[in-house]
């Protein structure tokens, strides 16, 4: 008996961080909505301040990405990534497609949008348009409208935005055709993406497994494996089948009297 309960505390114990995890990825992360598509009224800034709808945006194939500005972890890479791919690409921003960058902090204004987009169009190497990426902040209901219309999770947490990095593909209707998940994408995939959204065609998920067994290291500026949360599904497995075998083993037969 006594055993029994201490391998219930031990189950106990270590599910608790797979508890954590999981409450966490309730409300962190990408809910996916194929086909459906985002609500083109909504008004956003753009790097001037003047409100835009997104109808007027969305008028060829797009990119639409969350991040907010001032974030020390993803976004910076992410960002930096798209404006590589901006240069390995065949297509060309601004007459092909369309990237929309848009922050989901509804603290951060235009001011700091333009700034980002004079940064990161710094990086890319080809010209661009400047109408082929742009930077956008919002007000809190448009926040809401767009990253619930797409999916699109996060939560705040001692101070700081917690929250995915994705790149959502978006036809010239509206509709979302793809989502590329994490922060490393091959222009390749980006480039078949936006051919799918110019075809309003829906496509499968790629790069799903990092936004559950990885974090990011804003100190190294890299992915780093998280051992927190995957040994504590690893022990609660150990655990289960610990159990089992003393629970259901077969039990010596008693002597003959």
């Amino acid at each position: 008996m006594t055993i029994h309960l201490l391998l219930a505390a031990a189950v106990l114990a270590a599910a608790a961080p797979a508890a954590d995890a999981q409450d966490n990825a309730t409300k962190v992360g990408i809910v996916e909505h194929l086909g459906e598509t985002l609500p083109l009224d909504t008004e956003v800034y753009d790097e001037q301040g003047n409100l835009v709808t997104l109808r007027s945006l969305v008028d060829r194939p797009t990119i639409l990405m969350f991040v907010y500005y001032k974030c020390p972890g993803i976004c910076t890479p992410l960002l930096t990534e798209v404006a590589g791919i901006v240069d390995k690409m065949k297509l060309e921003p601004g007459t092909d497609y369309r990237i929309l960058t848009v922050s989901f902090d509804p603290e951060e204004k235009p001011e700091l949008a333009r700034d980002k987009k004079e940064t990161y169009l710094g990086q890319v190497e080809r010209t661009v348009d400047p109408a082929g990426w742009r930077f956008l902040t919002a007000e809190p209901e448009a926040i809401e409208a767009l990253t619930r219309a797409t999916g699109f999770r996060f939560t705040r947490e001692q101070g700081e935005w917690v929250h995915s990095g994705a790149l959502i593909a978006l036809s010239p209707s509206g509709k979302i055709t793809r989502y590329l998940v994490g922060i490393r994408h091959l222009p390749f995939d980006v480039t078949m993406a936006l051919y799918e959204a110019h075809e309003g065609r829906t496509g499968p998920t790629i790069a799903k497994v990092m936004k559950f067994c990885f974090t990011y290291d804003p100190e190294g500026r890299r992915y780093a494996f998280d051992i927190v949360r995957m040994g504590g599904l690893v022990v609660v497995g150990l655990a289960g089948v610990f159990a089992a075998v003393v629970l259901f083993r077969p039990r010596a037969k008693q002597g003959n009297a």
